[in-house]
């Protein structure tokens, strides 16, 4: 069988970058609630809770991140390694909750607007949007391997995002006295982010429910197997992926003949090179001859 490949490097990249963003994070948040307080400002307060969600989510990205490398033992014989997949199920909810809350704040503001002192909203807006941007350009890089990463990256793009319609907001309101256009950007990023934390959140699901990974073509692996000499039958056949990097299969040989262990390890030797092929990193097979036993593709339990 094929070992599973390490990637500690990138992953100790990532932590230190995480542990970055935190700190940032955690700065930019005590400032919001402080200005938030001082300019009366519910737009600051509401972008300050979104920073302070990004401050828990980071927390769960670089503790599940430092988690995954840790080796595996008798008791977690996989190790950590789903708990990147975790944290990224966690983040999307919790991404999802701070949208629906955003959205009903905006409602509210919209119905009945307040007057703020304008300038510290976008003074406030404008360092929001520096800090949480070099985190995004810390993240960015790593977001696209990592399903953990991708999630505290979306979190920061947001929040990015937020205090841009903040600042525009607070201009608004300091030149114009429009005060509901504060409302009309929030609604629509809020929107944003439950459309791309619904994505992130149906794919953790997925890993965490042992679905079939979506790339793999389980009829066609089972009809390539049945094609190696001396198979007679593929039955009770699963796939599922451990994190985004490893798939495992495992199934039940039904051979045409009684073989000895030699001759079964021939037939190992070809499955293993077509299930490279299909990206599976881990395979595990129960040779049969002559069991009287369900032959179907997949057992109902």
């Amino acid at each position: 069988m094929e070992q599973p490949q390490h990637h500690n490097n990138s992953n100790q990249i990532s932590g230190s970058k995480i542990g970055i963003t935190v700190i940032l994070n955690i700065l930019i948040t005590v400032a919001q609630i402080i200005g938030g307080i001082i300019s009366g400002s519910i737009a600051l307060l509401t972008d300050a809770l979104h920073n302070f969600s990004d401050v828990i989510s980071l927390l769960l990205s670089y503790i599940a991140n430092r988690l995954a490398k840790k080796k595996s033992t008798i008791k977690q014989t996989y190790g950590f390694k789903r708990a990147e997949i975790l944290s990224a199920f966690v983040n999307s909810v919790t991404l999802i909750a701070v949208a629906i809350f955003l959205i009903v704040e905006a409602v509210e503001r919209f119905l009945d607007p307040q007057p703020v002192k304008a300038d510290l909203v976008i003074y406030f807006a404008i360092g929001s949007i520096i800090t949480n941007f070099i985190s995004v350009l810390l993240l960015y890089k790593d977001s696209k391997n990592s399903m953990n990463i991708k999630s505290a990256y979306l979190h920061l793009l947001t929040d990015v995002m937020t205090s841009v319609a903040v600042m525009i907001g607070g201009i608004l309101m300091k030149y114009f006295d429009i005060y509901r256009i504060d409302s009309i950007l929030s609604v629509a990023i809020a929107i944003y982010l439950i459309i791309a934390s619904y994505q992130l959140l149906l794919a953790s699901i997925k890993i965490l429910m042992q679905f079939t990974p979506h790339d793999v073509d389980i009829i066609g692996v089972t009809n390539l197997i049945c094609d190696i000499n001396c198979v007679k039958n593929v039955h009770h056949v699963h796939f599922w992926q451990l994190n985004e990097k490893e798939i495992f299969f495992e199934a039940h040989i039904d051979l045409e003949k009684d073989i000895q262990i030699s001759k079964f390890q021939d037939i190992l030797n070809e499955i293993e090179i077509i299930l490279k092929k299909h990206n599976i990193t881990h395979f595990n097979i129960q040779p049969e001859y002559g069991m009287d036993d369900s032959k179907n593709l997949i057992i109902q339990h």
